[in-house]
C-alpha cells in the first residue's frame, strides 16, 4: 500500500497543528492479561491515521507496561536501572509493533530510540523528527528518556517541548481526569478542566508530577481522553467529545 507523506495544513476548525499522543502499554492489551492485542493495536494506529488525514502533524509515545513494569521489577528485587532500561526495551518493542500497523494502513512512520539500535530503528535526533512531522510522518519516540528512574510520562513531556507540540494528549482508560477512579467510585465526577497546580496539590495522577511540572513549564496543555472510544483521538483535534483539559487556566 502507497504511504501518506507530504506537508499539509490542518482541516477547518482543528485546534493543534503538531501534537504528541502517550498512551501506555496497558491500553494496548485488550482483555489480555499480557502482551499485545493486534485488534486494539490497529484500532489506534486508525485513530492516529485519521488525525494525521486531518493535516495534524502526529507523533506518539507508547509506555510498556504490557510487556515489563521498570518499578515492579524492581520491587521484586532488581537493581532499579537494570529494571528500567528492560522496560525502555519493551516501549521499543510496543513501537514497532504500532509502526507495523500504521504502515499497513499506508501512513509512513519513523521509530526513533533514545537508546541507539540502528538495526532496527532510528536514533532520537531531534531535527530529524521534526523534519519527519513536516514530512506528514508520524515519529514514535521508543525507549523513554534514554535514562532509568523517569517513566515514560516524563519523556511524552520532553518530547512534546523538544517538538515544539501545540498539545500533549493522554490516551487512557476513561474519558477524562475524575475526582475518583469512576470504575471503583459509581458517584465520581469528571473535571472539565484543571490548571497544573490543581492536579499536582491533589494528586490526580493524571501523569506523574515531573511531566505536569514540565508541561507547565513548556505551556503545553494536556487533553486526557479515552483511547478506547472509536473516532475520540479526531474529535478532540475539533473540540468535541468527552476530556478533561489541563493548562495554565481553568476558565
Amino acid at each position: 500500500m502507497a504511504q501518506t507523506t507530504g506537508t499539509t495544513e490542518p482541516a477547518d476548525g482543528i485546534r493543534f497543528k503538531r501534537v504528541l499522543l502517550k498512551v501506555s502499554g496497558e491500553a494496548l492489551m485488550g482483555q489480555r492479561d499480557y502482551g499485545l492485542d493486534p485488534e486494539v493495536v490497529n484500532r489506534v494506529a486508525n485513530e492516529v491515521k485519521a488525525v494525521i488525514q486531518l493535516g495534524v502533524q502526529v507523533s506518539l509515545v507508547i509506555g510498556g507496561g504490557n510487556i515489563f513494569r521498570g518499578v515492579k521489577g524492581a520491587a521484586s528485587g532488581m537493581e532499579r536501572a537494570s529494571a528500567d532500561y528492560i522496560g525502555m526495551l519493551a516501549t521499543v518493542m510496543n513501537a514497532l509493533s504500532m509502526q507495523s500497523a500504521l504502515e499497513r494502513m499506508g501512513v509512513a512512520t519513523r521509530v526513533q530510540s533514545a537508546i541507539p539500535m540502528s538495526s532496527v530503528c532510528e536514533p532520537y535526533i531531534r531535527r530529524r523528527a521534526i523534519r519527519h512531522m513536516e514530512k506528514g510522518r508520524v515519529v514514535i519516540f521508543a525507549a523513554g528518556t534514554g535514562n532509568p528512574f523517569f517513566t515514560t510520562d516524563t519523556a511524552a513531556a520532553l518530547r512534546a517541548s523538544e517538538m515544539g507540540c501545540d498539545a500533549l494528549l493522554k490516551g487512557t482508560q476513561v474519558d477524562g481526569v475524575y475526582t475518583a477512579d469512576p470504575k471503583k467510585v459509581k458517584d465520581a465526577q469528571r473535571y472539565e478542566r484543571l490548571n497544573y497546580l490543581e492536579v499536582l496539590a491533589n494528586d490526580l495522577q493524571v501523569m506523574d508530577a515531573s511531566a505536569i511540572s514540565l508541561a507547565r513549564e513548556s505551556h503545553i496543555p494536556i487533553l486526557v481522553f479515552s483511547i478506547h472510544t472509536p473516532g475520540a483521538f479526531a474529535e478532540v483535534m475539533q473540540g468535541r467529545g468527552k476530556f478533561t483539559i489541563i493548562n495554565e487556566e481553568t476558565e
